[in-house]
């Protein structure tokens, strides 16, 4: 009997709301679509260039930050030639199972925790704030990390701490706090505001805690242009805030399936996402 031969090339191994995950060899080729997902429910209609803009604004940024903690790119070119521009060639990592968040401005789930509470994850915030409130200090709001199909739960430090343990948890807590803040300075001078960000972390086979998957997008954070700021009311975003305020404006119970997205949502978001990759970058999409 011969030997099975093993298949060549990439193997595709899972998809999540928006990325395909890739096999080849020792290596994990990680491809982002052009899927939108909002409330852990991927639509049926697609962003074009989304995938694109996700991909080239996470190496910029992952170029920027590469001083503060490694990633786990390995390439961005040595990628199969159907996803050129839109995959990242990646080192395996063991995945931290917290999905690790940082906020600097109140809205979202956050603000209506704190509206019933006082408190984002546990954390006592003034009273007084409002929809788009900067806050005091930047705070870590990790949520657990949910299959797919299902919803993403706030979690509190000491929940964070049973799950990975405490030293893990504070490394998590840090980085993803001086993630934000080394972000969030960098946008300003380009005019943008970060509200939050949400970042995904693991562990390299010596125990080095490595950046993955996405940084600093408008998928993965909450984008607002300064000049238009003003707390107390929803901000204008170059990120997918605009496609949540629609699907719940239709009366959508974010529950599957989604709606489907009309022509002019559709290219409205596309802008948005060309908009942020360009005032940060500085360079213009084509």
């Amino acid at each position: 009997m011969s030997e099975r031969v093993p298949p060549a090339g990439p193997q595709h191994t899972y998809s999540g709301k928006v990325r395909d995950i890739y096999t080849d060899g020792d290596d994990l080729i990680l491809v982002a679509s052009d899927r939108m997902s909002i409330y852990d429910v991927v639509l049926p209609t697609p962003i074009p260039d989304k995938g694109r803009i996700l991909t080239a604004l996470s190496l910029w940024w992952f170029e920027q930050l590469s001083d503060l903690a490694p990633n786990h790119v390995l390439s961005s070119t040595d990628v199969p030639a159907e996803f050129a521009g839109r995959a990242i060639r990646c080192r395996r990592l063991e995945m931290v199972g917290v999905e690790c968040i940082a906020r600097g401005y109140l809205t979202g789930s956050g603000l209506k925790e704190y509206a019933q509470s006082g408190t984002v994850c546990g954390i006592p915030l003034p009273a007084g704030l409002t929809d788009g409130s900067r806050i005091p200090e930047p705070i870590f709001t990790p949520t657990t990390k949910a299959a797919l199909g299902e919803h993403d739960t706030a979690m509190t430090f000491e929940e964070v701490v049973r799950e990975v343990g405490l030293s893990t948890a504070e490394d998590l807590r840090t980085l993803t706090l001086e993630v934000y803040r080394r972000g969030s300075e960098l946008a300003a001078g380009r005019g943008i505001i970060i509200a939050d960000t949400k970042i995904e972390l693991g562990f390299a086979p010596d125990g080095t805690l490595v950046i993955a998957d996405e940084l600093l997008t408008p998928d993965s954070s909450r984008f607002w242009p300064a000049e238009t700021w003003e707390p107390g009311r929803p901000q204008f975003g170059f990120d997918k805030q605009y496609v949540r305020d629609w699907a719940t404006s239709k009366g959508w119970d974010k529950q599957p399936p989604g709606p489907e997205l009309p022509d002019q949502v559709v290219e409205a978001t596309r802008q948005r996402y060309v908009d942020a990759y360009e005032r940060l970058t500085g360079e213009r999409w084509v």
